[in-house]
């Protein structure tokens, strides 16, 4: 009895203090619960403001921008990656860093060029700060990083060696072939060239990834935490033929330093779909230095001069004012009309109407335009806007300019503004509208819109793919389009254009010498000009040259300084066709700059030292450098500014030598 009162006793000590424990933390979990409820409903932005908002961010994570194609396939702008690499010192246990420091120092002496004492200073003082994101280098390629990875401390990685790396997209240029201006940018900011043109398709869309405070200035990625990943851009395949590109640039560049003009550029078309493809404009930066850095074509609206005399008579063709029997007398060459004193160049007597474009005669096409339009303007103007001369083109690429013609309705006009409008004056165009016009009569008539674009891809899928665009089904008669044709073919064979006359590739064009700036003393300054098309029995391409004030004593008339261009892009883009053109034309003229300014200089690469570059010509020394074995990474054009590494400095075979040029 004794027993079980005594097992009672101890039964009910136990359950009364199992109770008090489960009462307590039942009590207890009701204390959690209400504490919850209470941050739930009272101060959840109090917390959520003190301290995950100031600890934590969604930041953006970048998407891959979309290639930049040639028609060929040839990239012209890709994105690659670029690594910027951070260390976390905390993490580095000091043993680790003591052990391993001098040869890490070492080992970043070799690669960047500087002194051991340079990072160990650096490195020492961020150690002793405890700095958890110091900025050691940015910009890195992968074979870059690939080496830094696997030096001392880093190669233990985030957590034991603090080695983080951030990696960025960058746009690169992939084909010296084509310039950066035509190429353009788009930085957010500022939209040009082609880059601008399809930055809705190359345009990827951002994901997002959370960055965690690391102190006031600073903010860690988290890695491993993305909230939403990126999707890259479509790839975008321009009309662009590499091949013409090139040719292009090479004749224009040629001529330039020839005759030392301040910029040119060339548009060549493809007849049957309005393909541009090729677009070079070239400027100097320097006597002999020339770079595509603005867009010419597109952007400058300038009075066309004699390239116009296509536009103003093929009004009067297509209205039957003009046939093959039309002659007009031009005189001596002056004539005054309206008080205005208009003058030939190339002499008098009674013109055929060919003879008109083939001579280029001022006086004669005034003659004639004025003849049939001086009491209704309206009718050959409206020619004009029927062939879209008026409007501003609607292309992709941004920054194209509107064209300007003087009408009635305007305070400029007077008596004499038609006869100005007849050999290319009292008007502006940019060279594309020029092109494009001329482009519509190779075309029988036809005239399509420029095209930039051949297809939208994305992941090995045709996503888009460019057609022909009819812009005037029919600009005049078929008898007024054959008519301008054979007068232009004239004009090659036996007109201005003379002197590009081939018997092996039939040529159609105009040469254009305008005066600007006429208002303004000093010197006067000329455009000369050549538009035209080839072969001229069955085109195939178009061609616009212009070349802007050329030095006058050496010469400036469109025949002398813009047709050669022309004669040169026309010979060597038929070398894969079957046209037996004369071998002058097929010789690589591209023009050699180190010999026309100044001697190639011989780099002499004593004992694996790194030899100065600074102020040398890029395109004299980074050819010497890659033959020698060294990898060149090098921006901009021109002279030289900036080596790395340093002269004297040791290098060895294979090694990335990094050129800023102007």
């Amino acid at each position: 009895m004794a027993v079980q009162n005594e097992f009672e006793k101890k039964r009910s000590r136990t359950l009364r203090w199992g109770y008090l424990f489960a009462g307590s933390a039942f009590i207890l979990f009701l204390v959690f619960l209400g504490k919850i409820l209470f941050l739930q409903n009272t101060n959840v932005q109090e917390i959520k403001d003190d301290y995950i908002n100031k600890n934590y961010r969604e930041a953006t994570l970048n998407a891959a921008r979309g290639n930049l194609f040639a028609a060929d396939g040839s990239i012209l702008a890709t994105t690659v990656m670029r690594y910027d690499v951070y260390l976390d010192f905390k993490v580095i246990k000091d043993s680790v860093y003591n052990n391993n420091i001098g040869a890490l120092t070492d080992s970043l002496s070799a690669m960047f060029g500087k002194p051991r004492s340079y990072f160990r200073d650096r490195l020492d003082q961020q150690k002793k700060a405890k700095n958890q994101y110091y900025a050691l280098v940015k910009g890195l390629d992968f074979d870059e990083y690939d080496r830094i990875r696997n030096f001392p401390i880093f190669k233990k990685g985030k957590n034991k060696g603090g080695f983080i790396i951030d990696r960025n997209f960058k746009r690169e240029l992939a084909t010296t072939q084509i310039g950066a201006g035509t190429i353009g940018m788009d930085n957010g900011i500022t939209k040009s060239g082609l880059e601008g043109a399809f930055s809705k398709y190359l345009t990827g869309t951002n994901g997002t990834r959370l960055e965690q405070r690391v102190n006031s200035s600073q903010w860690k990625p988290i890695d491993y935490w993305k909230v939403k990943e990126p999707i890259d851009g479509q790839d975008v395949y321009t009309t662009i033929d590499l091949r013409i590109q090139d040719i292009a640039h090479s004749a224009l560049e040629k001529q330039l330093v020839k005759f030392d003009a301040d910029h040119g550029c060339v548009l060549v078309m493809e007849v049957e779909t309005g393909k541009v493809k090729a677009m070079v404009n070239l400027r100097r930066t320097e006597p002999g230095i020339y770079v595509d850095a603005y867009n010419y074509a597109l952007k400058d609206a300038t009075e066309p001069g004699s390239t116009f005399k296509t536009v103003s008579l093929l009004a009067a063709m297509d209205d039957g004012f003009i046939d093959e029997e039309t002659k007009v007398d031009v005189g001596n060459g002056i004539w005054t009309y309206a008080k205005q004193r208009i003058t030939d160049g190339h002499g008098g007597g009674v013109y055929e109407i060919s003879d008109v474009l083939a001579k280029s005669s001022n006086v004669g096409s005034a003659k004639l335009i004025t003849k049939f339009y001086a009491d209704k303007p309206k009718v050959f103007l409206d020619h004009l806007r029927r062939w879209k001369m008026f409007d501003k083109m609607e292309i992709e690429i941004p920054g194209i300019t509107k064209p300007y013609i003087v009408t009635p309705k305007d305070k400029r006009w007077n008596a004499a503004t038609l006869a100005s409008l007849a050999y290319g004056y009292s008007s502006r165009f940019n060279l594309l509208q020029m092109t494009t016009f001329y482009n519509g009569i190779a075309n029988k008539g036809k005239m399509l819109k420029p095209l930039f674009i051949e297809k939208i891809m994305k992941d090995g899928k045709v996503l888009y793919e460019a057609k022909p665009q009819v812009m005037v089904n029919k600009m005049a008669s078929a008898k007024a389009i054959q008519l301008m044709t054979s007068s232009l073919t004239k004009a090659v064979e036996k007109g201005t254009a003379k002197s590009i006359f081939t018997p092996n590739l039939k040529m159609a064009g105009k040469t254009g010498t305008a005066r600007f700036e006429y208002w303004k003393p000093g010197p006067a300054k000329y455009q000369a000009s050549f538009a035209g098309f080839y072969p001229s029995d069955h085109p195939k391409y178009t061609c616009f040259v212009m070349i802007n004030q050329p030095d006058n004593s050496k010469g400036f008339y469109g025949a002398t300084v813009a047709a050669p261009v022309f004669k040169e892009i026309a010979g060597k883009t038929f070398l894969k066709t079957p046209q037996n053109v004369e071998q002058e034309m097929l010789v690589d003229k591209k023009v050699d700059l180190s010999k026309m300014i100044e001697p190639n200089a011989t780099l002499a690469m004593n004992e694996n030292k790194m030899p100065n570059v600074v102020g040398m010509i890029g395109k004299n020394i980074i050819p010497q450098l890659e033959n020698a074995g060294y990898r060149v990474d090098f921006k901009g054009v021109g002279r030289i500014k900036e080596q790395f590494p340093l002269e004297g400095t040791t290098i060895n075979k294979n090694q990335r030598i990094y050129l800023q040029l102007q």
